[in-house]
């Protein structure tokens, strides 16, 4: 077996080549996760995929062939994949945000990847200084979802062949459509699910692709370096699921004081002082309750931001 077949759909050129169906590339991924191709083979088919431009169907048919083969991951009640490379990113407030989330009893399972960058390393490194246990597997992460309500679940503990795929971008000098699948994959198949993307177009096309794989509840957004983080000081389109149906959504500005995100601060130690009141910083506040309440909505939260402001004012 190989995924020639697939290489050629995608590959003979305009007027003949086409995107693969859902049930093709469930099939050309699953050959793939079995050894079945060659190394060759696979850098052709993510570059053809790139040259033409993804599609739902595609997405969501890789999504699956990695879901076959996921070890068990405890099931929690909202999906938080991290797996940007940080480039243009300040601090990781969002982790507040997820733990804050718990705190109205929700359990949150985060993972991914985050090793592109010199400053790739500021979500890993943060997750202490924002309460959160990185977790050796699975099991260790049931045991932390039970007893901490959130988790973080590392790429490599759970789906190394999808991490080794994706290392393919220091050989490629690109990016693939593996880099949105990572973001989908919501390995804990929770039914709702918060993803951040670098481009505005992957947003309908992620919704779309989660549409088509059954997730129930979805916002994405495009997040500070890419990840599902808010600038409370400016307007955001939403798109997502609800009720498992395509919906979409503005969000107006939360509050009025201007500032990037990527303010050029490293010191992690300001995520645990936010969190314990010992910071007074109201626009790093303002991140953490603007992306909570949009996580909180995505749980069907009804007033999201008033809930989010009274686990903000309660937490523990």
């Amino acid at each position: 077996m190989s995924i020639a077949e697939f290489v050629r759909i995608l590959g003979r050129g305009p007027g003949r080549s086409r995107s693969l169906t859902q049930e093709e590339a469930h099939e050309a991924m699953a050959r793939v996760l079995r050894g079945e191709a060659a190394l060759e083979s696979i850098g052709a088919m993510l570059m053809l995929m790139r040259m033409k431009g993804e599609v739902p169907e595609e997405l969501a048919g890789f999504t699956a062939a990695f879901r076959d083969v996921l070890t068990k991951v405890p099931t929690p009640d909202l999906d938080w994949p991290s797996y940007a490379a940080g480039r243009t990113r300040g601090l990781p407030w969002f982790l507040l945000s997820a733990r804050l989330v718990t705190q109205g009893g929700y359990k949150v399972l985060m993972h991914g990847w985050n090793g592109l960058s010199e400053r790739g390393h500021l979500v890993r490194d943060g997750l202490p200084y924002a309460g959160i246990t990185s977790c050796a597997g699975p099991d260790e992460a049931a045991e932390v979802l039970a007893r901490d309500n959130i988790a973080y679940l590392p790429l490599e503990n759970f789906s190394p062949e999808l991490l080794r795929l994706l290392q393919l971008r220091a050989d490629f000098g690109l990016r693939s459509c593996l880099n949105t699948v990572a973001r989908m994959l919501n390995p804990g198949g929770a039914g709702a699910s918060v993803q951040g993307v670098f481009h505005p177009p992957y947003r309908e096309l992620q919704a779309d692709a989660s549409h088509l794989l059954g997730l129930k509840a979805m916002s994405v957004i495009k997040g500070g370096g890419g990840e599902f983080e808010r600038n409370p000081s400016k307007d955001i389109q939403v798109f997502g699921l609800r009720g498992g149906q395509p919906w979409d959504m503005l969000v107006p500005p939360s509050q009025d004081d201007a500032r990037r995100l990527n303010d050029g601060e490293t010191d992690l130690a300001r995520l645990s002082a936010l969190w314990s009141g010992e910071l007074d910083d109201p626009f790093a506040k303002g991140i953490v309750l603007a992306t909570a309440a949009l996580a909180l909505d995505t749980l069907g939260v009804a007033e999201a931001e008033a809930k989010a402001a009274a686990l903000w004012e309660a937490r523990g």
